[in-house]
């Protein structure tokens, strides 16, 4: 029997070889369970990352959310209505003056020959200053262009009330008037202050009534910008100039409606009547008042004789510029190096300059001492340096002759 059949007998092939096969995989399998850990470890670790992360991002999304929340809330919040008191310097000065600050309001009476009524129309308005209350008067200073040619005016108080006006004096040259007024709904009146004592840079206020009553009491604050500033005037508007105004400068905003308000310091005292503003297209924060030092003496004769006692000489004047050089030499006679003086046109009869001895065709070139170029340092010379009595001396050329004449000044209209 062969060897195949006698295994057949036996019971069949031996176990041997299979169980060599299988010690074999068997032998192979541990590593692979190592590996499947280690794969698990891995995986277990990233699973736990990815939960932190996404646990991490819902975190930040909840306090992104919470944020947001608040910033709404933030957002929606009521706000809260606070009242302050808030004062300074310049509102209790304000406080202190604003009822010694008027509107003046200049009427006109129309007459209609076909009706019965008559109408009043405002023609003009202005500010004015309360300075005295004397008895059942009081007395009101402004400026003279803005009661000029009234025929009534009306007083409006910073709290509404009203009364009726009446023009005491008026000066053209100084741009002053005094208005009388009852004294019934006077407050307060104002205190004078120093002028002189001024400095560039001090803080001023001004109040008045800007554009009309619609803008009364209104206040602005600014600087003294300069002082002893000469403002040309034209009273006639023909071109030439008339007078020099001696004026205040400052940049608070003071407008046409300002005019014969109040220009105040810290101390609450007048220290200026606000006059009128550079209104040029390139000239901006330049207002003008009128020193208070120099209104004073105006005011005082206003309020008392109704107008300002000037001294005079008795004569018309002209130009010495507006004459032709071969008329200055032919007929006056006068050296080629005078160039500058007044000419005597007309001398009146029995007036200072005739009793002085003064002839037509003088030629004023000094006074007091002080060189007279043209008639407006001339005028400038008698109403700021003379008065009515005083004693002056004049030189002039007569005839291409230096003369020295000495006259007694007196009181006029005219020169």
């Amino acid at each position: 029997m062969d060897e195949h059949n006698q295994n057949q007998m036996n019971g069949g092939p031996q176990p041997s070889a299979p169980v060599l096969e299988s010690t074999s995989r068997n032998s192979q399998k541990p590593p692979k369970r190592r590996g499947g850990f280690i794969s698990g470890f891995i995986g277990v670790g990233i699973g736990a990352l990815l939960v932190w992360f996404i646990m991490q991002g819902e975190s930040n999304t909840k306090e992104q959310l919470q944020t947001n929340s608040a910033e709404q809330k933030t957002d929606v919040m009521p706000t809260n209505r606070v009242s302050l008191d808030v004062t300074s310097d310049v509102t209790d000065i304000v406080e202190k003056v604003v009822d010694s600050v008027v509107g003046v309001t200049n009427l006109k009476t129309d007459s209609d020959p076909w009706s019965p009524v008559e109408t009043t129309r405002e023609t003009g308005s202005g500010s004015g200053v309360i300075y005295k209350k004397q008895g059942d008067k009081a007395y009101v200073v402004t400026n003279h262009h803005v009661v000029e040619g009234a025929q009534e005016l009306e007083i409006t108080f910073d709290d509404g009330s009203k009364t009726a006006g009446k023009i005491i004096g008026s000066d053209m040259w100084t741009d002053l008037a005094v208005i009388e007024i009852d004294a019934k709904l006077v407050k307060t009146v104002i205190d004078f202050g120093d002028s002189d004592a001024l400095k560039r840079g001090e803080t001023v206020i001004a109040i008045g009534n800007p554009l009309g009553l619609g803008f009364s009491g209104s206040v602005t604050v600014g600087v003294v910008s300069g002082k002893d500033r000469s403002i040309p005037i034209d009273f006639d508007e023909n071109g030439t100039v008339d007078w020099f105004a001696d004026v205040l400068q400052t940049d608070a905003a003071i407008n046409p409606g300002n005019s014969g308000g109040a220009l105040i310091n810290l101390g609450g005292q007048l220290i200026g009547i606000n006059s009128m503003k550079i209104s040029e297209a390139t000239v901006e924060g330049i207002g003008l008042a009128i020193p208070v030092n120099l209104a004073t003496p105006i005011i005082d004769q206003l309020e008392k004789q109704g107008k300002v006692n000037r001294p005079t000489m008795g004569v018309t004047l002209l130009d010495l510029r507006s004459i032709p050089a071969q008329q200055q030499r032919e007929m006056l006679k006068l050296p080629t190096n005078v160039t500058d003086g007044v000419i005597i046109n007309e001398v009146m009869i029995n007036s200072p300059a005739e009793l002085a001895g003064v002839k037509q065709y003088d030629v004023i070139v000094e006074m007091d001492g002080e060189k007279i170029e043209d008639m407006v340092s001339l005028r400038k010379h008698l109403y700021t340096s003379k008065e009515v009595g005083d004693t002056m001396q004049m030189k002039v050329y007569r005839d291409g002759q230096l003369l020295e004449i000495e006259m007694v000044l007196k009181d006029g209209n005219s020169f």
